[in-house]
């Protein structure tokens, strides 16, 4: 069966951190760029990162830089999403997606797509 999953995600206060993964199993990540993305209730999803297939490039949004760190290794066929300095702001539910290519942050042609995992920031 083809498909990603996340886990990680949790209840952590403001100024934490969570680690979020994102495994592939039915087919290989090294043949995609993988990104993350989230959605808070009443906003609209968007691209916080994406990393490059061969694991030289990495993208954030602004809002993240230097608090997230995308990672990869594609010998175990995950992805990794390093979630420090968790603001009020940051709680959503996280998804990752394989696909073609990066445009910055946000994953172009995306073929597969988690379910999600729940990140909740809150003292």
């Amino acid at each position: 069966q083809v498909q990603l999953v996340e886990s990680g995600g949790g209840l952590v206060q403001p100024g934490g951190s969570l680690r979020l993964s994102c495994a592939a199993s039915g087919f290989t990540l090294d043949k995609y760029a993988i990104g993350w993305f989230r959605q808070a209730p009443g906003k609209e999803r968007e691209g916080v990162s994406c990393i490059s297939r061969s694991d030289r490039s990495s993208w954030y949004t602004d809002s993240v830089q230097g608090r997230f760190t995308i990672s990869r290794y594609n010998a175990k066929n995950t992805v990794w999403l390093q979630m420090n300095s968790l603001k009020p702001e940051d709680p959503a539910v996280n998804s990752c997606a394989a696909g073609r290519q990066c445009l910055g942050q946000i994953l172009l042609g995306k073929d597969y797509w988690g379910q999600g995992t729940q990140v909740t920031v809150s003292s």
